[in-house]
């Protein structure tokens, strides 16, 4: 035994010998990660995820997911001999009674919302730099997929606490399911476990979702979606002497390491600070859910409110088909629409490939003004999820400004239509503006015998 050797470091020495894992981490820290600020979003929605982890673990020791009604005894006076369901009564108990238990849920919620946030703007650069373009379709796929997750994974996450608001989002979704001609009924049926509210199976369904099916694949498509990236490596900008055949920016270890931890403690130091002053879902001025009463003013959170607008401007039409009444106010806004969205970001890059016969790799990013019809399409989809948005307040927005509401949402019905079309125009015409101005400044700075030096920024190395 050798003296003066503590036993971790014998113990690493022992398995070392057997792994090399030594070696692999010295080979793996010399990895080079780009310094551009944007590859910091995928990080950014990875971190509020095992945020999501630690603190739904904490929850999960308190939550019963039960509807069974009880009489509440507990800190919250105002509700005292109320009869509550026992998943609400559990959240009433985290909230007042479980030491740290409002901290760590509202943690949770804004981590929530975060989460799918990062997700988004994360899939809005890979967008409109191209960076979704072979080799890297599979993992833009993979992302989507994981979006697509994570806001079924919020929608049951706030369903959970059976308040008056998530059981209006609950009444809504039972809906949406029966408005599937032919086999609505028998979907909504089979989830709820009967005729709206269900006879007790949806809230122990829904935890099941929310706690172990629906983050297990995340997880599973979040490790594929990294093994994917260090395999690939990172797409980069071009200039300063970056190219496709090289990665330039900082090494793993310790510059990239250290910026990467710094995000984390930043990133829960932002959820803790939220979560201590800024209050969020609180389920005790809602109210228990009670199937005869819809409060005013009622919103989810904000990712669903492109859902909820949908529905409010949909007119009001209906069809029969094979027998059946297709409600369209609700299966066309709340069915189609969805699918149309999620189904062309999924397919968007194999229609690119094939309108553009391009079919080779692809590690260096473009800029959005150098592709007018990507940009443009891009822009018009957002202009469409932004108008539905704001159409899910179509009430509140009124009222709180003195507008009329029914002119404002006749102004929406018609935004949600001219407007992407418009805004496809413009950025389509800003970009070839862009791109013409770009030449024009070349060619003086090519007459004034100006030359510029592009040296590579931070460390360049081989990309295969």
């Amino acid at each position: 035994m050798r003296s003066g050797v503590p036993r971790w470091r014998r113990a690493f020495d022992a398995a070392d010998g057997r792994l090399r894992i030594a070696s692999a981490a010295r080979e793996q820290a010399k990895k080079i990660f780009p310094d551009h600020w944007s590859f910091l979003l995928g990080e950014l929605a990875l971190y509020n995820f095992l945020i999501l982890l630690l603190t739904g673990t904490y929850l999960a020791f308190f939550y019963r997911a039960s509807d069974t009604p009880v009489a509440y005894h507990g800190s919250y006076v105002p509700l005292h001999d109320v009869r509550v369901s026992e998943a609400y009564s559990s959240v009433l108990r985290i909230s007042f009674d479980v030491r740290g238990g409002m901290l760590i849920r509202q943690i949770h919620h804004w981590a929530a919302l975060l989460f799918v946030a990062a997700i988004l703007v994360h899939a809005c650069r890979i967008f409109f730099t191209g960076a979704f373009r072979r080799p890297r379709d599979l993992n833009y796929t993979i992302g989507v997929s994981m979006l697509v997750l994570a806001i079924a994974e919020g929608f049951f996450g706030y369903s959970l606490p059976d308040d008056l608001l998530s059981g209006t989002g609950l009444r809504i979704a039972y809906s949406i399911f029966e408005s599937i001609p032919v086999v609505g009924t028998y979907l909504a049926v089979f989830f709820f476990g009967g005729q709206y509210p269900g006879d007790g199976v949806i809230f122990p369904r829904m935890y099941i979702l929310h706690v172990f099916i629906l983050p297990l694949l995340i997880l599973g498509l979040l490790s594929a979606h990294l093994l994917i990236v260090w395999r690939q490596k990172h797409t980069q900008f071009g200039g300063h002497g970056k190219t496709a055949e090289n990665v330039v920016g900082s090494k793993l270890y310790p510059a990239y390491a250290s910026k990467s931890i710094g995000l984390f403690f930043a990133v829960f130091s932002m959820l803790a600070f939220l979560a201590s002053f800024a209050q969020i879902n609180p389920i005790w001025l809602y109210g228990p859910y009670d199937p005869s009463t819809v409060s005013a003013g009622s919103q989810p959170d904000w990712y669903m409110f492109w859902l909820e607008g949908s529905l409010r401007l949909m007119p009001p039409i209906e069809s029969r088909f094979l027998g059946h009444t297709v409600d369209w106010n609700v299966f066309f806004p709340a069915v189609v629409v969805p699918l149309l969205l999620f189904g062309g970001m999924l397919v968007y890059p194999f229609i690119e490939r094939l309108v553009t016969r391009d079919r080779a790799d692809h590690d260096l990013l473009d800029r959005p003004r150098d592709h007018p019809l990507r940009t443009a399409l891009g822009a018009a989809t957002l202009v469409y999820y932004l108008v539905l948005s704001v159409a899910g307040a179509n009430d509140l927005i009124p009222y709180t400004f003195g507008l009329d509401m029914m002119a404002f949402t006749r102004a929406l019905q018609i935004a949600v239509i001219a407007g992407p079309i418009v805004v496809f125009v413009v950025t389509r015409r800003w970009c070839h503006r862009l791109q013409l101005n770009e030449i024009a400044d070349r060619v003086a700075a090519a007459n004034a015998g100006s030359v510029v030096t592009a040296e590579p920024a931070g460390y360049a190395v081989p990309r295969r």
